[in-house]
């Protein structure tokens, strides 16, 4: 299947759910032994609110908290908060446009553990926002057990999130992530210590944070800076910096334009002599 696996529209990109739906469409087709699967999850349902809130509660739902209760919180979430259904847009979006592996938005939205983690915190997040916070910290719990994501519900996470493969990424309580950031698998965005009140990393818009990068403190990493993968940063990153090492150094200012974007993991060849 090609990479660009979309319905065309003039105007600009076109809508996921209208592309979710046309390739679930071909891929029923051609893979008959999955027809079932593909026809409950999307191709039943009106819209893409619809769709995820049934793929959660497929997903979540177990002896406690079954499958149907689960899609009615989703559900109230969704029609509480409508903005939680534009960022998964834009979540999905994100993964087609940055993973070279993803040939379509079905693979995501069935199985890349990182997008249904996000989506499942986001949901929790919203819970956690009502004042529900059990039930938001169960969701919590499911998440860790089911993707080997552990994303606190107080969290506050922006829109066109990519988390690659997922697996491994803690985000604390107080941890801020801006809109279009781009993290993979091992990321903490952890506290320094056992304070409470105000502790955890606040990530900048279009950030790239690479494998097992550990982001500690009440520290602010500015918009477009690159984190290389294995870092420990327990000091703040300027806007458009890249940060490597263990404690973390400055490698170059600027960086590429959008890293999140790109997925451009490369380090300068002159490292700054001085720790951040």
């Amino acid at each position: 299947m090609s990479k660009r696996f979309e319905v065309v529209t003039r105007g600009g990109p076109p809508p996921v759910w209208a592309a979710l739906r046309n390739e679930a469409q071909h891929v029923a087709a051609v893979e008959p032994s999955l027809a079932s699967l593909i026809n409950a999850v999307i191709l039943k349902h009106g819209d893409l609110a619809a769709a995820l809130s049934y793929q959660l509660a497929r997903k979540l739902g177990d002896q406690e908290l079954r499958a149907m209760s689960m899609r009615e919180v989703a559900e109230e979430a969704y029609e509480g908060d409508p903005s939680i259904i534009d960022k998964a847009e834009a979540d999905l979006r994100a993964v087609f446009e940055r993973d070279p592996a993803c040939k379509g938005y079905m693979q995501p939205f069935l199985f890349f553990k990182g997008f249904l983690s996000l989506q499942t915190h986001r949901v929790a997040h919203w819970l956690w926002s009502e004042g529900r916070e059990t039930l938001a910290l169960y969701l919590q719990s499911r998440m860790s057990e089911l993707f080997q994501v552990d994303i606190h519900p107080a969290a506050r996470i922006g829109a066109g999130v990519f988390l690659d493969h997922g697996t491994g990424v803690v985000i604390g309580e107080t941890a801020v992530v801006g809109d279009d950031v781009s993290m993979l698998h091992g990321v903490t965005l952890g506290g320094t210590g056992a304070e409470r009140g105000d502790r955890h990393p606040k990530i900048g818009k279009g950030v790239l944070l690479g494998a097992g990068a550990k982001v500690l403190g009440n520290i602010h990493i500015g918009d477009y800076a690159k984190i290389a993968s294995g870092s420990v940063v327990l000091k703040p990153v300027p806007p458009g910096c890249t940060a490597a090492g263990v404690p973390a150094r400055l490698v170059n200012c600027p960086t590429c334009d959008e890293p999140a974007r790109t997925m451009d993991h490369t380090l300068a060849d002159v490292v700054y002599d001085y720790v951040i």
